[in-house]
């Protein structure tokens, strides 16, 4: 199916599922919940579900998705069954999360862009915020990611857990990056969210933006010079290939959200809530552990892909980010940034 219709045949999903969603407490569909049980009959509902991933086989969000699958319909023992679909199969990341939303997709393993609708999760995304994967799950698992959390619910989403992308590194396929002012000029590809966009602007870069499953091409085809993301993710979408030069900046910090439909999740008996919360949790860890163990590994790996692996000075990237917080975290409520840098304060001190 070719982009202008796939738009189309989503668009229109996107108003009938708004519709069924006005017009029933279920929101499901024929081809989101099916029964095998008839009315008056003692079996038990069966529930199919789709979740959706824009990654593909192999990637972190495909092992999470497979976890949570195998964990749901082993302790359901079928009841509910979980189809996986890679690749953007059923629309960008942006539309499926907006099928969530309105209850034409059930699940969702959702990036940087779910912050479109939750504004407050880009808090995280901001420059150099965390130091570490500890200080990311002490917010993400702590009191400032459940109030996250609501606010999701508050906009018709159920977030079962924060999983795991990892720390993004710049590549490029002109020159190797050692300071800020190398990336003045170059054309640097990034998602379609602000926070980022913002950042590289400060940085003196040209950015576009597009789709993830574009970025080789347009990589190849010298349409854009750089790129970023976790070495995971490097590797497994072959951007090595295609790429000289990689920075180790560790500049963002990404998750991924699990999300489901709320009014689907508040329809379900609190058996079956309590195994996909638990599946979600499981699934969690395992991505956590998965990406800093392949981070490890990948960049072993990249060091015979690369021609260079730089270590960048990052106090400088940091003395031209941070006094443009303010201006980068423009789409943020500030109550979610001064929240955030607070909490993280005060978790340091303890720590220390």
């Amino acid at each position: 199916m070719n982009i202008k219709y796939r738009s189309l045949f989503y668009s229109i999903l996107f108003v009938l599922g708004a519709i069924l969603t006005a017009c029933s407490n279920s929101v499901g569909t024929e081809t989101d919940i099916s029964s095998e049980a008839q009315s008056g009959s003692s079996k038990p509902e069966v529930y199919k579900w789709s979740l959706g991933i824009n990654t593909t086989e192999g990637s972190v969000r495909d092992v999470t998705a497979k976890k949570f699958k195998e964990i749901v319909e082993e302790k359901t023992d079928g009841r509910l069954q979980i189809e996986i679909h890679l690749g953007e199969s059923l629309g960008t990341e942006q539309e499926m999360i907006n099928m969530v939303q309105v209850g034409a997709l059930e699940l969702q393993l959702a990036g940087g862009l779910f912050a479109n609708i939750v504004p407050e999760y880009n808090t995280l995304s901001l420059p150099f915020i965390v130091d570490d994967y500890d200080e990311a799950y002490a917010v993400l698992d702590g009191p400032v990611g459940d109030r996250w959390k609501e606010l999701a619910s508050e906009r018709g989403f159920k977030v079962l857990a924060h999983t795991e992308l990892g720390f993004a590194q710049i590549t490029t396929n002109n020159k190797p990056i050692y300071h800020p002012d190398d990336l003045k000029g170059l054309r640097m590809r990034s998602p379609n969210e602000a926070i980022w966009i913002e950042s590289f602007r400060e940085l003196g870069s040209a950015v576009s933006t597009m789709p993830f499953t574009e970025v080789y091409m347009a990589l190849s085809q010298g349409v854009v010079d750089g790129q970023f993301n976790p070495p995971s993710a490097i590797y497994e979408t072959n951007f090595h290939e295609v790429q000289d030069y990689l920075a180790l900046t560790n500049h963002f910090y990404w998750h991924v959200n699990f999300i489901m439909n709320d009014d689907l999740w508040n329809s379900l008996d609190e058996e079956l809530q309590e195994i996909i919360q638990e599946a979600a949790y499981e699934a969690r860890d395992l991505s956590r552990a998965h990406i800093q163990k392949k981070d490890t590994e990948m960049l072993e790996v990249l060091k015979d892909e690369f021609i260079e692996i730089t270590q960048p000075d990052i106090q400088a990237f940091r003395d031209v980010l941070e006094p443009k917080i303010d201006s980068i975290a423009k789409t943020i409520p500030a109550e979610a940034v001064e929240e955030t840098y607070k909490f993280l304060e005060e978790y340091r001190k303890a720590k220390n």
